[in-house]
């Protein structure tokens, strides 16, 4: 892989990074990547800090805990002193867009367009987390981010309000490139996967994510449940993949201003029924889960009874990656089971 970014010398040796929601699954791991592998500063919040314990205490790191909403003076002061801004405050979870939908408007859409604001008003960069579920139920099978159709369901399926507070957080960045010279970069996950993505306490509540969850149901013996019967197709990434394509648009404004690329796996598109069975073959051998994944029970249920009926899904989700190839040189490395097997291990194993 041929990552065209410059190191070593000029402004890109001596950066400024501010990281909101530094302490969430992508944010820890792209601090961590940071400092191990640029001489770049990282300014950081968040609520809290437990994910960043690699990172305190480090020279080129600053940690401020607090509430984004109430520490607005001081993220536009910080917004004036870096170089570059990554809003990655949000809400991230299914169950949250259900149980929590105005709570998901409220971070996803009217705080980050308060951040991406001093970002115009400061004439500072921004790269901005968008994400897949914007595609919605796309007629097309592999998306592209220039022409595919950005289709979602109907206004009473609360699923889809994390989708569109996310795409008119790109619309309205993109407008304000157009109109006003912003500076950006539109980033989509493509269901990243890897230690730090959910925690046992929110499998507990059945809040997590698929693998998140999956994992927790079978080590606690309780059904894994396929919801409508785990059809449904995704294409996992693994998260140290995804963090060396963002260090690459850090590192290379001219390759990235003014792009949306999608960062994602096309090799590891599998259905969730088929994520179980990779699950339950490598908890098998892990000698303090084996005897739980032999035995482990899958039921299906409807996803009304298991989520309500304010949910809705889409049946697949392949990114073209073309565009950050083509742009950066940047391509995923990771096999699924690899990167299952590290992130299995970070969860039984943290």
């Amino acid at each position: 892989m041929n990552l065209q970014v410059p190191r070593g010398h000029g402004k890109e040796s001596t950066m400024k990074v501010l990281i909101l929601g530094a302490n969430g699954f992508i944010g820890s791991h792209l601090c961590e990547a940071i400092l191990d592998q640029r001489d770049w500063t990282v300014t950081a919040h968040d609520l809290v800090g437990g994910n960043l314990g690699n990172c305190l205490g480090r020279e080129r790191f600053s940690l401020r805990l607090g509430d984004a909403f109430s520490d607005l003076d001081w993220i536009e002061e910080q917004v004036a002193s870096c170089d570059v801004v990554l809003p990655l405050v949000g809400v991230a979870k299914p169950s949250f867009y259900l149980s929590r939908p105005l709570w998901t408007f409220e971070l996803d859409f009217e705080l980050n367009l308060k951040i991406v604001r001093f970002c115009v008003a400061r004439k500072k960069r921004v790269i901005f987390p968008s994400t897949s579920e914007v595609y919605g139920m796309s007629s097309d099978r592999i998306l592209y981010e220039e022409s595919s159709p950005l289709t979602v369901g109907p206004i009473g399926k609360m699923r889809w309000i994390y989708s569109c507070a996310k795409q008119m957080m790109d619309r309205v960045i993109v407008a304000y490139g157009q109109e006003e010279g912003l500076r950006y970069t539109l980033f989509r996950p493509f269901n990243w996967i890897g230690p730090r993505l959910d925690s046992f306490d929110d499998a507990r509540e059945r809040r997590a994510r698929s693998v998140t969850q999956f994992v927790y149901d079978i080590v606690q013996g309780r059904p894994v449940t396929l919801v409508n019967g785990g059809g449904q197709r995704r294409s996992f990434t693994w998260i140290g993949d995804g963090i060396e394509a963002l260090m690459a648009i850090i590192g290379d404004e001219k390759g990235s201003d003014g792009k949306i690329f999608n960062i994602g796996n096309p090799a590891n598109n599998r259905s969730i029924s088929e994520l179980v069975d990779h699950l339950v073959r490598i908890l098998e051998t892990f000698p303090e889960t084996a005897q739980q994944a032999r035995s482990a029970e899958i039921v299906v249920q409807s996803a009304e009874s298991y989520y309500g009926n304010g949910y809705d899904d889409m049946q697949d989700r392949v990114p073209s990656i073309e565009n950050i190839e083509r742009c950066l040189g940047w391509r995923p490395r990771t096999t699924l089971d690899e990167a299952l097997r590290r992130t299995v291990e970070g969860l039984i194993r943290p």
